[in-house]
């Protein structure tokens, strides 16, 4: 993790960056139960789900949206604050073994409301080891300018 000031002006639709992986354990399933409350047998009951469509646990779409966007977090901007999250979707589910990483891509720069900020959008695609999106969100910025 490291500190990388990038002012509004810095910012160019299109930019990428890639974060490393991270493979997902049982572990992941049980702690994250445990701090959310959900207990659904989808996500804890390994012989109901053999009865079920994807025949395995399937991750909490909460826990691969916190691990994902935690992945993100290997460079931090002083000059922006987060506005939250638009348009959030669990596109496949995640299973216990497999190995995420995000993508994230700025795809929409605009004014603000107060003349010393802009806001920047960041679409985060969560992808798999198989290269398939699994997860997708927009993250809202308030980003200084630099004058």
């Amino acid at each position: 993790m490291y500190f990388k000031s990038t002012f509004f002006e810095g910012y160019n639709i299109g930019d990428k960056r890639v974060t490393l992986g991270r493979t997902i354990t049982e572990t992941d399933f049980v702690v994250h139960a445990g701090h959310t409350g959900d207990f659904f047998p989808h996500h804890m009951d390994a012989e109901w789900c053999k009865t079920q469509p994807f025949k395995q646990r399937i991750a909490h779409g909460t826990m691969i949206f916190s691990i994902g966007i935690g992945l993100t977090a290997s460079e931090i901007n002083p000059e922006a604050m987060s506005k939250g999250y638009d348009r959030l979707r669990f596109i496949k589910p995640v299973v216990i073994g497999d190995t995420i990483h995000s993508v994230v891509t700025i795809s929409d720069k605009a004014d603000a409301k107060k003349p010393e900020f802009g806001t920047v959008t960041e679409h985060v695609e969560i992808i798999n080891q198989h290269g398939e999106v699994v997860l997708v969100c927009d993250h809202l910025l308030m980003v200084k300018r630099s004058n």
